[in-house]
C-alpha cells in the first residue's frame, strides 16, 4: 500500500490532475500516461521509488512502462472516480465491482439511441443493432457535450415550409417556438442547456425498453451489457434534471424488463422521496402473444418530480365518464352520492354500535340547507341504508364527514320520498395508477391512428395519444414547456396540438430525434395535425450539423463488404480518426477484415471514428475543415445569442 500513497502524493504536486476537492483526475493521469506526458513521466523520475517501478533500465536509458502503470491504476483499483459518478449503494456491478471500483466507464454512442420501439424484435427487424462503446476521458466529455453548429433550419406551418427567419422569445429572452431537433439526443440535451435550464415544466420520456435483453441488445460489449443501458439512462435523466424548473415532472414510459433498474436510477438522480407514482398503462387487453408465461398488456409510467414539497397536478377531468358529473351545468353536475345510499323519511333503521365511524347519523334541516353531525331541532337522522331497507356503510368515516361538513362539500336532496346524501366533486380528485384503454376517447390508439392518419402502417408501436395527452394535461399547464427527446412519430406534439383545441391552452414543445427515417414521419405528421385543426401554431426545425456522424450512418446502413471498404477510402480522406489509428497498418491488413463478419466489419471501422468528432463543435464554426455555411452560422448565432 505504500507505493499507492507515495504515487499520490507524487502526483498532487501537479494542481492539473487535481480537482477542486482534492481528489486526484483519475481520467487525466491516464490520458497523460497513454500519451507520454513529459510532465507526468518526469513527476515520476523524481520518485527513486516510483522511477525503480514503473522505468526499465535498457542500455543505460530509462523507458517508461506504460503498461504495467495503467495495469497498476486500473486493477488495483487506485483512484476510485469515474465520469459517471455510480454510488456503491446502487449496487450496479460488473464481474462482482462496482462500476465506481472499476475505474472505467462506457458512454453510449447508439446509432439507434432513441428508437421507441420497446416491443420490436430482433425478426422483425434484421438490421443489425450496433452500440459503440469508448472509454471516454474527462476532457473528451467536455468537447463531446460542447454546443453545436446547428444546420437546415426550417419553419414548418400548416401549410408549407419556410425558409430561416428567426426564433421568437418572451421577456426573458427564452425561445418560445416550438422545436423540432435531429441529431444525438444526449447531445441536443446538453445545446438546450444552454437556452432552457430550469425551464421545462414536464418531461416525456419513451427510452428504449432493452427488451430485448443482454442477448439481443447491447451485444458489442459484452462487459457492459445491462450496465450499458445503465449509463446510457443516467446521461439523459441527469441532464433532464438540470432542465427542468423546480417545480417541473418526468414522466418515463417502461415495461418490466428494465423497470426495477429504472427505477433505481431514478430514485438516484431525483431522489426516492420526489417519486410520485408508478402507473400502470393497459395497452393491449390479450397480451404479447410470444410471452410463454403471461401475456404482457400493459406498461408503465414512472412519476418523479423535481421538488415534490412545491410540485403540483393540474385540476383536470381525466376520465371522460366523470364529466358530466363535473359540469356545474349538466343535471349531475358537481355532485356524487355518498355510495349511493339514502334513506327515506318514514324509513325503519337500526344503529349497529359496534361500527359508529361508518353508521353514524347525518343531520339534515327540514329545509335541506343545512347539514350536522349533531342533533338539533328541527333536523332529521339521515343513515345510510338503501331503498329497500338494507343497511349498508357510509363512504367516509365520521371525522372525515366533518370535514366535508365544515368546508361546505356536503349537500342533501330530497327525492322521491328519502333523502340522498351528496358529495360536491372537485376537480383536484385524486388521480388512480391503473390507466385502461377508453373507448370513447377518439385517439387513443397509436397505431391504428397513425395509419390512419398517414394512410400506411409506417411506425411499429407508436405511443397512445390518449397516455400521452392525459399526461401533459396533468403535468403541464398554459405556456409550459413539454420536452420529449426519444420523439419517434411525433405522438407528444399531436397530443399538444389536440389539447390546445380541447382547452385553447398554449404549450410550447420540444422534441428531439436522430433516426432520419423518424425525423420523415415527424415531419409529415405534423403539417397533417395543423391542417386538421387548422391551428395556427407553427413548428422550428433543425439539426445539429454532423460530421463524423455522417459515416457511422453510412456505416450501419452498409449491405456488404464492398460497400464498407468504399466508406473506408472516404474516412481517410475526409473524416476525423482517432489520434492513434495508423492508415497504413490498417490498408496492410484488409485481408483480415475481409475475413470478420458483416456486424464486426462494421464495429471496427466504428471504433476508428473520433466519437468527439460525431458533430461541429461550436469553437469550430469558422473552421475552414468543417465548411460551415453563412445560413448555417446565421441559425447557430441567432440560437445561442451570439454576436456576429
Amino acid at each position: 500500500m505504500k507505493l499507492y500513497y507515495t504515487l499520490e502524493e507524487q502526483l498532487k504536486k501537479e494542481p492539473n490532475f487535481v480537482t477542486d476537492n482534492g481528489e486526484l483526475k483519475k481520467w487525466v493521469v491516464l490520458n497523460k500516461a497513454q500519451n507520454f506526458d513529459e510532465e507526468l513521466i518526469g513527476l515520476l523520475l523524481d520518485n527513486a521509488s516510483l522511477k525503480e517501478k514503473f522505468f526499465v533500465n535498457v542500455k543505460g536509458m530509462l523507458v517508461f512502462n506504460q503498461n504495467l502503470f495503467v495495469q497498476f491504476l486500473e486493477q488495483k483499483n487506485y483512484l476510485n472516480d469515474s465520469y459517471t459518478q455510480y454510488k456503491n449503494k446502487i449496487g450496479l456491478t460488473i464481474d462482482g465491482k462496482f462500476l465506481k471500483q472499476r475505474n472505467e466507464v462506457a458512454l453510449v454512442w447508439p446509432f439507434k439511441d432513441s428508437i421507441l420501439e420497446g416491443g420490436q424484435s430482433r425478426e422483425e427487424d434484421k438490421r443489425e443493432e450496433i452500440f459503440f462503446n469508448e472509454i471516454l476521458a474527462q476532457d473528451e466529455i467536455t468537447q463531446l457535450l460542447e454546443p453545436k453548429v446547428l444546420t437546415n433550419a426550417k419553419r414548418i406551418d400548416k401549410d408549407s415550409e419556410k425558409s430561416l427567419d428567426q426564433f421568437n422569445r418572451n421577456e426573458q429572452g427564452i425561445i418560445t417556438d416550438n422545436l423540432i431537433i435531429k441529431g444525438n439526443n444526449l447531445l441536443a440535451l446538453h445545446i438546450l442547456k444552454e437556452e432552457f435550464a430550469e425551464e421545462v415544466k414536464l418531461i416525456y420520456m419513451d427510452p428504449p425498453y432493452n427488451t430485448g435483453g443482454e442477448a439481443e441488445s447491447f451485444t458489442y460489449n459484452n462487459s457492459f451489457k445491462h450496465s450499458t443501458w445503465y449509463t446510457f439512462i443516467k446521461n439523459r435523466l441527469e441532464i433532464s434534471r438540470d432542465l427542468l424548473r423546480e417545480d417541473g415532472f418526468i414522466a418515463i414510459a417502461i415495461d418490466h424488463v428494465e423497470l426495477f433498474y429504472l427505477g433505481v436510477i431514478a430514485d438516484d438522480i431525483f431522489g426516492r422521496d420526489n417519486r410520485i407514482g408508478i402507473v400502470s398503462v393497459v395497452h393491449k387487453a390479450e397480451g404479447r402473444n410470444q410471452e410463454k408465461f403471461f401475456g404482457t398488456s400493459n406498461e408503465f409510467m414512472l412519476v418523479y418530480a423535481k421538488n415534490k414539497s412545491i410540485a403540483e397536478f393540474e385540476s383536470v377531468i381525466l376520465d371522460k365518464n366523470l364529466e358530466e358529473l363535473y359540469d356545474t351545468d349538466s343535471e349531475k353536475g358537481d355532485k356524487f352520492r355518498l355510495k349511493n345510499f339514502i334513506r327515506f323519511r318514514d324509513g325503519k333503521y337500526s344503529l349497529r354500535e359496534n361500527k359508529p365511524h361508518f353508521y353514524y347519523p347525518i343531520y339534515v334541516s327540514n329545509d335541506l340547507k343545512q347539514i350536522s353531525l349533531e342533533q338539533q331541532d328541527g333536523f332529521e337522522a339521515v343513515y345510510p341504508i338503501t331503498d329497500k331497507n338494507i343497511e349498508r356503510t357510509w363512504k367516509t368515516t365520521k371525522k372525515t364527514a366533518g370535514k366535508l361538513i365544515k368546508e361546505n362539500k356536503l349537500l342533501a336532496q330530497f327525492e322521491n320520498g328519502r333523502i340522498d346524501i351528496y358529495e360536491k366533486l372537485q376537480q383536484n380528485q385524486v388521480i388512480k395508477t391503473h390507466w385502461v384503454k377508453k373507448e370513447y376517447h377518439a385517439y387513443h390508439y397509436g397505431t391504428k391512428l397513425l395509419e390512419k392518419l398517414l394512410g400506411r402502417k409506417a411506425f411499429s408501436f407508436p405511443k397512445s395519444l390518449y397516455t400521452v395527452a392525459d399526461t401533459i394535461k396533468l403535468m403541464s399547464s398554459e405556456n409550459d414547456i413539454v420536452l420529449d427527446f426519444h420523439a419517434g412519430s411525433g405522438t407528444t406534439a399531436h397530443a399538444i396540438l389536440e389539447l390546445s383545441r380541447e382547452n385553447e391552452i398554449r404549450r410550447q414543445v420540444i422534441l428531439i430525434e436522430q433516426l432520419q427515417e423518424h425525423i420523415d414521419i415527424i415531419l409529415e405528421r405534423v403539417p397533417i395535425v395543423l391542417k386538421q385543426l387548422n391551428s395556427n401554431e407553427s413548428f422550428f426545425y433543425f439539426e445539429l450539423k454532423r460530421y463524423n456522424q455522417l459515416f457511422i450512418e453510412q456505416i450501419e446502413e452498409a449491405k456488404d463488404t464492398k460497400a464498407l471498404l468504399q466508406i473506408w477510402d472516404q474516412m481517410k480522406a475526409k473524416s476525423f480518426l482517432n489520434y492513434n489509428v495508423d492508415i497504413k497498418k490498417q490498408d496492410e491488413h484488409l485481408e483480415e477484415f475481409r475475413a470478420l463478419s458483416l456486424a464486426e466489419q462494421k464495429q471496427h471501422l466504428c471504433e476508428l471514428l473520433d466519437k468527439n468528432q460525431l458533430y461541429v463543435n461550436l469553437s469550430s464554426i469558422n473552421d475552414a475543415d468543417f465548411a460551415c455555411t453563412e445560413e448555417e452560422k446565421k441559425i447557430t448565432q441567432g440560437f445561442y445569442q451570439l454576436k456576429k
